[in-house]
């Protein structure tokens, strides 16, 4: 029985692959434990795929997989989630500034019951402006929204347990989101420091315009952590924040309307009629109007939500353990 799982997505980096797979080995044959190396090849086109062909040959652990195109590295890190057999699986990038020998650490700590091991790129050897610098605010608003702190999501070595990650579904860019992802089933989520090597071959597949898709991606974290089992809670809420103004702002239109022109009493404290001034006629109506819209879109998010549930026979909720009666 495989008792650890490398998975290691690959785009494009035929000059690294050799090295990487030398040192997994050494890293690997003093574990101490099972173990395969699952490779998974997303879409290169310069000669990456034959190269891993050849290193199959020299290391007979390895498990190769192959996609028709570029989909994405969360694509590639669940492909290497489905065909893994070890009970825990290790991720690692594949341009070699993840080093290979932190494996074990990441595997000890996991040793003392936590779920999630993520590692901590601390000493991180990249430019400052446009990749650190970046990546410490991304990581402080995604600690501060998702409720986990972690110094480093965007590092790629991370250790989970197999039950953890294969009840985990992922699209976009949310491969980062698993730790926080993860909490939400239960998980026990630990951080260690990790070494980081500046890059050796090749370019960074990472951009300024990453970021903007992990923000968009970081929206439907929070959704799923907070409001997938009770989307109205969300949109009723917002809803709410704006109908309530709106209904006051329409009321004291109305009440403006009446002393200005029943009572005589425009002379009081200034007073005007508001119903004359079309901002606080348009105004508290479309508020009420969004008000509306929001209240029926967490609806009709309730019926979605309940037939994906109930269509697959999904629980709300995931058992970490059971005792039978004896």
């Amino acid at each position: 029985m495989t008792q650890v799982s490398i998975v290691v997505p690959i785009y494009n980096e035929v000059e690294s692959v050799g090295p990487l797979c030398e040192r997994l080995n050494e890293a690997l044959v003093g574990l101490g434990r099972t173990y395969e190396v699952v490779l998974v090849d997303d879409g290169s086109r310069d000669g990456t795929w034959e190269k891993l062909k050849e290193l199959a040959g020299q290391y007979p652990y390895l498990r190769l997989i192959r996609f028709r195109r570029n989909f994405g590295q969360t694509a590639a890190m669940t492909a290497g989630f489905q065909h893994a057999s070890g009970d825990v699986i290790v991720t690692l990038d594949a341009d070699l500034q993840n080093d290979p020998a932190d494996i074990s650490m990441l595997l000890d700590k996991a040793d003392e019951g936590f779920d999630v091991v993520s590692g901590w790129r601390r000493d991180r050897k990249d430019t400052f402006i446009n990749r650190r610098l970046p990546s410490m605010l991304a990581n402080g608003l995604i600690s501060r929204i998702t409720g986990v702190p972690l110094h480093d999501y965007g590092c790629t070595l991370k250790a989970y347990r197999k039950e953890v990650v294969s009840n985990i579904k992922l699209y976009g860019e949310m491969h980062r989101f698993i730790p926080a992802i993860a909490s939400w089933v239960g998980a026990e989520v630990a951080e260690v420091v990790v070494t980081h090597h500046a890059r050796q071959f090749g370019q960074s597949k990472y951009g300024i315009s990453r970021t903007l898709r992990v923000v968009l991606d970081l929206m439907t974290v929070k959704f799923l952590l907070r409001y997938s089992s009770r989307p109205i809670q969300m949109f009723g809420k917002l809803g709410l924040w704006m109908g309530i103004p709106g209904l006051l702002i329409l009321l004291v239109s109305i009440a403006s309307h009446i002393g200005y022109n029943l009572f005589d009493i425009q002379c009081l404290a200034g007073l005007v009629d508001m119903s004359k001034r079309p901002a606080w006629i348009i105004t508290p109506f479309m508020l009420i109007l969004f008000c509306t819209q929001f209240i029926s879109m967490g609806l009709l998010a309730e019926i979605q939500i309940r037939t994906y549930h109930e269509a697959q026979d999904k629980p709300t909720y995931v058992i970490k353990e059971t005792v039978e009666p004896r």
